[in-house]
């Protein structure tokens, strides 16, 4: 599945036009994005919890010329799953 197909799942549902469709589901993804992007973690009944992940820093290798690169700390965002999406999916 993806973006289109979820906004006509939304479409079918609201029974209104694929244009508020698409608002609401780029809606549910920007208010999801700036709650990460401010630290704040997304906790959603049934489906899981979105939250912000501090990644340390580390030496990696370049697999082309075998050089050492270093990869600064950065955030990065992570998702658990709910034990009912969880289930949903055995």
């Amino acid at each position: 599945m993806n973006k289109a197909s979820l906004v006509d799942a939304v479409n079918q549902v609201l029974g209104s036009t694929k244009v508020q469709a698409e608002e609401v589901v780029d809606t549910v993804f920007g208010t999801i994005t700036k709650a990460l992007s401010q630290g704040d973690e997304v906790a959603i009944a049934g489906l899981g919890k979105f939250t912000v992940k501090m990644r340390k820093a580390r030496d990696a290798r370049n697999p082309k010329t075998g050089e050492t690169v270093k990869v600064p700390a950065m955030k990065v965002p992570k998702f658990s799953a709910a034990k009912a999406l969880k289930d949903a999916v055995k």
